[in-house]
């Protein structure tokens, strides 16, 4: 039986609610603790979704506070947390990060008629990599990666604490 936090965009999860249906899988939705998913054969296990590598950095970045402390509440209370993040092109595993591309990092401006690329100042993927080595390694927290299509069946394998892909 897994539980989906009921703060999870309904839209969004209508995917993954198919995924488990299709697998035979129960769930309900109610507020969780911390996290998104759990399943109940293992309640000190939660899944943290994350829609992409953007969300993720702007969780370690402008809200890096309130996500340290859901962590440490969740190893307070004996909680794993996995984060599994939806972003697919190309990041499938934690060292991927080290080559995203900040969707930030280039803006559009026009100067002096002519429209031009500008650089701003935005968390690369080598960063974003050492602060999320670091959290794993002070929190034991994990931080997986999969195409959204691939979201239900991942979160039903992490749960069920099967293969997983480091």
């Amino acid at each position: 039986m897994i539980q989906i936090d009921s703060r999870e965009h309904q839209k969004v999860i209508d995917g993954i609610k198919k995924a488990f249906d299709e697998a035979g899988e129960k769930w309900f939705v109610s507020k969780l603790y911390v996290g998104d998913y759990m399943n109940y054969d293992n309640p000190r296990l939660v899944v943290d979704r994350k829609q992409n590598l953007a969300e993720l950095c702007g969780n370690v970045c402008q809200q890096h506070e309130r996500f340290r402390s859901e962590i440490i509440r969740a190893n307070e209370a004996g909680i794993k947390l996995v984060f599994l993040c939806e972003h697919g092109k190309g990041i499938e595993k934690l060292d991927d990060v080290l080559w995203w591309e900040n969707p930030r990092a280039k803006k559009r401006v026009k100067k002096n008629g002519i429209w031009i690329e500008q650089e701003q100042k935005v968390m690369h993927g080598d960063t974003l990599y050492k602060i999320l080595c670091t959290m794993q390694r002070k929190y034991g927290v994990e931080f997986l990666f999969c195409d959204k299509k691939n979201t239900g069946k991942r979160i039903m394998e992490i749960l069920s604490d099967g293969q997983r892909n480091n």
